[in-house]
């Protein structure tokens, strides 16, 4: 089980469950065909984050396999709603979970991504005590290829044409990370 001890602060940010006052701030990156380029849905209508939203409002604690904990990290100087993180607990019986992020095109480059899902990572191993955490991306996606990377997980696939994804065959890469590799991470003060 994980209940977040809310809000979780970095030194930037602020991640705290969602609330349905969201919606402009999650539209605005949502519906920006930039940011759906390479997920699986396309721009959305605000009625669209609006169902996307009310889904993530419910999904502030995880309590058996299969939910996901959603995430939304605000600047902490400004209060301005910049991304959205998940944590989808796929297994209890072999403690395994996957982590998702999206963020304001706005905010890219300046490390804010790599600062919130750090603090997913440590919810996943250390207060859920997953032994194995993996992140999934567009074989194009470079930019998150490269922010798993940072994170420090290691690519352990590159399915060719593994899916079809709005009309075409999509490449996919899998990074992971163990629960002991974080540990040496943290222990290197990464």
């Amino acid at each position: 089980m994980l209940r977040p001890d809310y809000p979780v602060t970095t030194e930037r940010l602020l991640l705290r469950p969602f609330t349905s006052g969201d919606l402009d701030a999650l539209n605005s990156f949502q519906s920006r065909a930039d940011v759906a380029r390479y997920l699986y849905w396309g721009p959305r209508s605000r009625a669209e984050s609006a169902a996307a939203l009310a889904k993530r409002v419910h999904s502030s604690t995880l309590t058996k396999e299969g939910q996901f904990l959603a995430v939304a990290v605000e600047l902490a100087a400004t209060g301005q709603l910049i991304g959205d993180l998940n944590l989808e607990w796929l297994s209890s019986e072999h403690r395994q979970g996957e982590i998702g992020f999206v963020f304001h095109p706005d905010h890219h480059g300046k490390g804010l991504a790599a600062e919130a899902t750090t603090e997913l990572l440590r919810l996943g191993f250390e207060d859920l005590g997953l032994h194995r955490i993996i992140g999934r991306c567009d074989g194009r996606n470079t930019a998150s290829a490269a922010l798993m990377e940072r994170l420090g997980m290691r690519r352990e696939a590159h399915l060719k044409e593994n899916e079809i994804v709005k009309g075409e065959w999509t490449d996919e890469l899998v990074y992971a990370m163990l629960e002991d590799e974080w540990k040496d991470l943290r222990a290197a003060g990464a």
